[in-house]
């Protein structure tokens, strides 16, 4: 081997950039351990045999989460005008960026932008595009996980209490049972150590897909169960009786809530690597037709939780609806369940970027050996401290507006325009212009905001809470 196709070797054995560039061998036949060897033992470039269906259900697991249950308490703070407008431009804005995403995929003939960092490196710069996309990324991948981690030990906890103890039906504060939150968040931790060792996206498709069908089911219950109920008595649509600046930091806590429950743009390059591409098909349009799909499911489900929940408890509803939903029990304890397995696909499926991002560093930086060793004790690593922290802050509402407001906002209503306005550089003050730049102020407002409520939430939760108790 020449002195010369080493140093090329190197050069690309080193490379954090787009898997495509680094495909080709420069003489010759490729031999073990190449990069383009490394690339099909990763996690996102590991399989691309997708069908635009795949890219369906992994956007529907990765949006209709655990957000939709707290959608009925934002709009309790919001009211109906303000909520209502905010739910709906949320949903175009989302749609919108999501299809900018889709389309810059592939924007450069020849080439894919498989991760996120790949595409705001090409926008941004090399260095500058990691630091400005990897940390966003990571805090909103690593606290969707975090707070998967807390809906499914409190969805266990309910469904427990309601099939052992009947009473508990009417009262959901009250638990029946020994096992305090964290031992349940633990318990629904164990087999994510399994399930975190599937290789890749396609791997898990068939739990992606599990995930979807039951995030449709729970959040049909979540709407059904309270219309059933019809509107209780003296049910009251003002703003909860608190302080002023309760009130404040609420509706900003909400704003994040409904930043949280718009959020499967943090995996959506990934998920369109895995589908195949050629000029005459390109994966822009398998992708764009399963995000639409998703997207009319993601309405389906959001605006009737979100109304007949708020109509139904008005301001007194709870920040998780089906903690508040009694009757049947049966039904709540099947939504439950349900929720517990969406959170176990949805979990996977923002687990699977960072396993990427781990898994890269260490086998292209530091040259640890793609082994299934390996992937065992990162994997195993990244669960349990996902759920350590999750034990630590187990606070279902607070977390979901902190960690909407401070990274879903900038990646999923920002940043994607900012970087459409840095590569296509649209004329000043043509639509293109305008609508991004009027994503971009909405946007950063709605970071700013309910960050601030978000942690304010966090700080007075944590003050009267018991920890590892």
């Amino acid at each position: 081997m020449s002195l010369e196709l080493t140093k090329s070797n190197l050069k690309y054995f080193f490379q954090l950039g787009n898997p495509e560039d680094v495909n080709e061998d420069v003489d010759g036949p490729r031999h073990p351990g190449t990069t383009k060897d490394i690339d099909d033992w990763l996690p996102v470039t590991g399989s691309r045999n997708a069908k635009w269906w795949y890219s369906t259900f992994h956007n529907v697991t990765a949006m209709v989460g655990a957000g939709v249950l707290g959608l009925p308490a934002a709009m309790a703070y919001l009211g109906w005008g303000f909520g209502c407008v905010v739910l709906v431009l949320s949903w175009i804005i989302t749609l919108f960026t999501l299809w900018q995403m889709v389309e810059m995929h592939e924007m450069v003939p020849g080439k894919r932008f498989d991760r996120y960092h790949e595409l705001g490196q090409y926008a941004f710069g090399e260095k500058l595009g990691l630091w400005i996309v990897v940390p966003q990324q990571l805090i909103v991948e690593v606290g969707v996980d975090i707070v998967y981690m807390v809906t499914g030990g409190e969805s266990l906890r309910r469904f427990h209490d309601l099939i052992k103890c009947p009473g508990t039906a009417t009262n959901p504060e009250e638990s029946c049972g020994h096992l305090s939150l964290s031992l349940w968040i633990i318990i629904f931790a164990s087999p994510h150590f399994l399930l975190a060792q599937l290789p890749n996206f396609n791997a898990i498709s068939g739990v992606s897909l599990a995930a979807a069908v039951m995030s449709l089911s729970y959040s049909t219950i979540a709407w059904t169960a309270p219309l059933g109920q019809g509107k209780q008595l003296n049910v009251l649509y003002g703003l909860p009786d608190k302080t002023r600046a309760s009130l404040v930091f609420g509706v900003f806590n909400a704003l994040g809530t409904v930043a949280f429950a718009y959020a499967g743009h943090n995996v959506v390059l990934e998920i369109q690597a895995t589908i195949p591409s050629t000029p005459e098909k390109p994966s822009k349009i398998a992708m764009w037709r399963g995000v639409l799909g998703a997207y009319f499911v993601v309405a389906a489900c959001y605006f009737p939780v979100a109304i007949v929940g708020f109509w139904v408890y008005g301001n007194t509803v709870s920040d998780n609806i089906l903690q508040q939903v009694g009757h049947p029990r049966w039904l709540i304890a099947a939504a439950n369940f349900m929720v517990v397995i969406h959170v176990t696909g949805s979990y996977q499926l923002y687990a699977m970027p960072v396993f990427d991002m781990i898994e890269t560093f260490l086998v292209k930086k530091l040259h640890f050996s793609p082994s299934r060793l390996l992937r065992l004790v990162v994997r195993c690593i990244y669960v349990a401290f996902t759920a350590f922290i999750a034990c630590t802050i187990p606070f279902f509402g607070a977390l979901l507006g902190f960690f909407g407001g401070f990274a879903f906002a900038p990646t999923t209503y920002f940043l994607p325009c900012i970087m459409w306005l840095v590569i296509y550089k649209p004329s000043p003050f043509s639509l293109s212009w305008i609508v991004n730049w009027v994503c971009i102020v909405l946007g950063v407002l709605l970071m700013v905001f309910s960050s601030i409520g978000g942690l304010r939430s966090l700080i007075v939760q944590a003050s009267t809470y018991e920890f590892y108790k």
